[in-house]
């Protein structure tokens, strides 16, 4: 070839179906990286935050974009199908559960459309024997606590290796103890209601099956209409549901693994594969255990989170895809070969 590169070139109209968990952060987390690689968005937002819906699309208005760029989709689930099948339609991406990734991918199959999937998550929290106790006891709060742990990426299954087992779990349970529960329009509460009753009936059943099973009730166990109280289960072991489910709300599980490998071994132990984060106060050390780690993201001393300077996404039944920075930009784009022959 005299002349051969490649283009980045937009594909055109994205539909994006979001979650009500973080109904503003969700939709930028994907506009962002879309638009500015110069595709089209179209929104279809939980009905329970419509009204958020209808306030983003005014934020691209006033910021200037053209009329049309991003446009909110006032539809419900079963409409759709019939969305996805439309010829402008180039591609989808999702946030959401399980059951909803699996509905979406089969529909952007059978059309043959490109997809991202951020779904669900049960995220281990490692504490090594050389961890800074305090420190990681403080992390581990908001990894579980924030937004009353109805997070995919929240921090779930606490495994802590046995030297510091019973020194964490005490610590954590009365960090616990002291949040404060009350009204979320209120400054200073700390857990407030979960998003539905149903979701607090769920989280509680998940608690009780567990100590059926043999997870011991340290604190907690309460549920009220859609209140459910901050629970901590000690004891806890794969075959349970506080192990093996994602658990939607302020449930934290204390898992006891004999060492490191075994750590590993009980992290790996899941469905889901988002996020793993490891405390140590031997930073090169954990660095050299990432390819142990098959999630989408290896985080140390700090909980894991989106941040828009780095790809953020899963493995296994937690999606497919990447968000946010280049990667977020690169899904949905046509990397054009272009090629001019030699005279």
């Amino acid at each position: 070839a005299s002349t051969s590169y490649v283009r980045h070139d937009p594909i055109g109209t994205v539909l994006a179906i979001m979650p009500w968990n973080f109904p503003f952060w969700q939709v930028f987390r994907f506009a962002a990286p879309t638009l500015t690689a110069g595709n089209t968005g179209l929104l279809k937002h939980a009905p329970n935050v419509f009204g958020c819906a209808i306030q983003i699309q005014d934020v691209f208005r006033k910021a200037g974009f053209p009329e049309g760029v991003f446009q909110n989709l006032i539809v419900h689930h079963n409409q759709i199908d019939r969305i996805i099948s439309h010829d402008s339609v180039k591609a989808i991406t999702l946030t959401g559960s399980e059951r909803a990734g699996a509905a979406v991918a089969e529909s952007a199959g059978k059309y043959l459309k490109k997809s991202v999937l951020e779904l669900g998550g049960n995220n281990a929290f490692i504490v090594w024997k050389d961890a800074n106790i305090e420190k990681a006891v403080k992390t581990a709060i908001t990894a579980r606590m924030l937004n009353c742990g109805q997070s995919c990426i929240a921090a779930k299954r606490f495994i802590l290796v046995e030297e510091i087992y019973d020194d964490f779990v005490q610590q954590f349970t009365a960090a616990v103890d002291k949040l404060k529960s009350g009204n979320p329009l209120e400054d200073g509460t700390q857990v407030g209601p979960l998003a539905r009753k149903d979701l607090a009936q769920q989280l509680n059943k998940q608690v009780r099956l567990s100590v059926e099973k043999g997870a011991t009730l340290l604190l907690g166990g309460d549920q009220n209409n859609c209140y459910h109280a901050p629970t901590v289960l000690g004891g806890v072991k794969p075959g349970m549901p506080a192990f093996d489910e994602e658990t939607f709300g302020p449930l934290a599980s204390m898992i006891r693994a004999k060492d490191e490998a075994h750590a590993f071994a009980l992290s790996e132990k899941s469905k889901y594969g988002l996020g793993v984060t490891v405390c140590t106060t031997d930073v090169n050390r954990a660095l050299s255990h990432a390819n142990e780690v098959s999630d989408g993201a290896y985080f140390v001393n700090e909980l894991v989170k989106s941040d828009p300077r780095l790809p953020f996404g899963g493995t296994k039944r937690s999606g497919y895809g990447r968000e946010l920075a280049k990667d977020g930009m690169m899904e949905f784009i046509n990397r054009k070969t272009v090629y001019v022959a030699k005279q």
